[in-house]
């Protein structure tokens, strides 16, 4: 046997191993599912975990927007007209939200901590100085009071209404930027603080919030399941709110936004309990995008979250009391934050009925700057960029016995809205990008041995037509050889001439018998040259 042989026998052997052993491995998918486990244990909220310090100290920045709609003409809606209104913004500051008091519970499988946010504010990402900034917006404490009142007695409020009078507090205010969302001393709260010592004679939309938590949370760590990884067990030691009207709808679902398990895939629902909100909210799959290199899955609230009940019954749990239901795209959370009738909806009534946006001029909803979304690095659960945008309205009505509102149209009225940004830094997406890799690399390691069988008998096919190639050439070889010496054996033959009259008798010929016919004598004679 040749070299040639040995060779194209050894890579058959090779290649048919290589083949054999790879669609096995494909088949059985033994390195997804051990990749799968490793992760799997790996993305827990233990001390052990890599992911743990993370979660504890979130590193990529996080910045809080507020817009504000300035009120262009509030006379005009007062004595019954449309409001119109101006967004001004944004006024950004950075947010820090470490975790703190962190404690192991149940035997590592749960964690309690708090989650407090401090603001600081950042001028190069800003439209204004909010400090400086002056806008006109509607009076919440004024709006307020007028709320608690209606269940009382006409004569009460109308006493009430006069007396707001002597204290020049009008339905709207003059205020800036920072006094509306820090805090300031109002003349009115003031006044009911004198009487009622529990009510906070300041007021800002952001007041007390800054430093301080949302409530206490114990989280599931993921160490018995991985599906519950980051889900919040209880929140301020409820395992269910009480203020909505159906079980479904006071249940806590989800994580709180920061993580969550691995292995995401397009056709499951994630959910969120959002503590501003009062409520959990589930986000669906939209589509993939790309951040920084890293192919993540984006989730957005779908239409139905904030649908009306007429069109969703489900959200019928969110109707306080029971009926008392406003339309699609809106939701009334003054149940679990007392005082004024405050109303949550997306940005400038994007996804809501066409009757809030056409009730206020200077609403222009659009998916690219309104729209909430999550995108998720489906493997890891990691979010790698995350935009969760919210409107703070007030329904203003009319109320008897406060003859400032006896004109007004009954309007959802926008206050201001908030766009909380967080993009994953550039050091932890190249170690994501890393990681990704190694992960690819190990899962798909089957297909690399696959590859290599197929080009290996790529070449097993090549080596086997250039054998049968040389041994043709080798036989032709042969064959010309043979023929060569063929026709030089005839060269050097010699035939005598045939002649057609008989010779005259030899002496020899004289004794041998007569033939009939012509003889042809066949003797080596020196060859002619032509």
């Amino acid at each position: 046997m040749t070299r040639r042989s040995c060779a194209i026998y050894a890579t058959g052997i090779v290649c048919a191993h290589l083949l054999i052993v790879g669609i096995a491995l494909v088949v059985a998918q033994v390195f997804q599912t051990m990749i799968h486990s490793r992760l799997k244990k790996e993305i827990t909220l233990t001390e052990k975990s890599q992911v743990f310090e993370s979660w504890k100290n979130p590193p990529p920045p996080v910045y809080m927007e507020y817009y504000f709609f300035n009120v262009t003409n509030a006379e005009e809606f007062i004595m019954g007209g449309k409001a119109a209104v101006k967004q001004i913004g944004p006024y950004t500051y950075r947010e820090y939200r470490p975790r703190e008091n962190v404690t192991f519970l149940e035997n590592g499988t749960k964690l309690y901590a708090l989650n407090p946010k401090t603001f600081v504010f950042v001028p190069e990402k800003s439209a204004g100085d909010p400090e400086v900034d002056i806008i006109r917006t509607v009076n919440i404490p004024f709006v307020a009071i007028m709320n608690e009142l209606n269940s009382y007695s006409f004569f009460l409020r109308t006493f009430v209404s006069m007396y707001i009078n002597t204290l020049g507090v009008d339905m709207f205010m003059t205020r800036t930027v920072h006094e509306v969302l820090w805090g300031f001393k109002d003349p009115l709260l003031t006044k009911v603080h004198s009487m009622k010592p529990e009510v906070d004679e300041y007021f800002g939309l952001m007041w007390k919030k800054n430093g301080t938590h949302e409530g206490e949370f114990v989280f599931h760590t993921g160490e018995e399941n991985y599906l519950d990884y980051g889900k919040i067990d209880t929140w301020n030691g409820l395992s269910k709110m009480s203020w909505w009207s159906s079980n479904q709808s006071n249940m806590i679902n989800g994580t709180d936004g920061a993580v969550f398990h691995p292995l995401i895939n397009r056709n499951e629902l994630l959910y969120i309990f959002a503590a501003d909100l009062c409520r959990s909210i589930h986000l669906a799959y939209v589509e993939d995008v790309e951040v920084k290199g890293i192919q993540a899955y984006r989730f957005a609230p779908p239409n139905d979250v904030l649908m009306s009940p007429k069109d969703n019954p489900t959200n019928a749990g969110f109707c306080v009391p029971a009926g008392d239901c406003l339309g699609t795209g809106v939701l009334k959370v003054s149940v679990c934050r007392e005082g004024a009738p405050i109303v949550v909806s997306f940005p400038h009534f994007y996804q809501a009925d066409p009757k809030y946006i056409n009730a206020v001029d200077g609403l222009s909803p659009n998916k690219e700057e309104h729209e909430t979304y999550l995108d998720l690095q489906p493997t890891t659960g990691v979010p790698i960029r995350a935009c969760k945008r919210a409107q703070l309205n007030i329904i203003l009505k009319r109320v008897q016995g406060f003859p400032k509102t006896r004109f007004i149209n009954e309007t959802i009225f926008p206050i201001m809205f908030v766009n909380e940004t967080a993009t994953i830094d550039d050091e932890s997406a190249s170690q994501m990008r890393t990681l990704l890799l190694i992960v690819t690399l190990v899962s798909n390691f089957p297909l690399l041995i696959v590859g290599m069988g197929i080009i290996l008998l790529l070449v097993l096919v090549v080596l086997f037509c250039r054998n049968r190639q040389k041994k043709n050439e080798v036989k032709r070889i042969d064959f010309t050889e043979a023929f060569h010496s063929f026709t030089t054996a005839k060269d050097d033959t010699a035939y005598t001439q045939v002649s057609d009259k008989p010779d005259e008798p030899s002496e020899t010929a004289a004794n041998q018998p007569m033939r009939n016919g012509s003889y042809i004598a066949m003797s080596p004679v020196e060859a002619q040259k032509c």
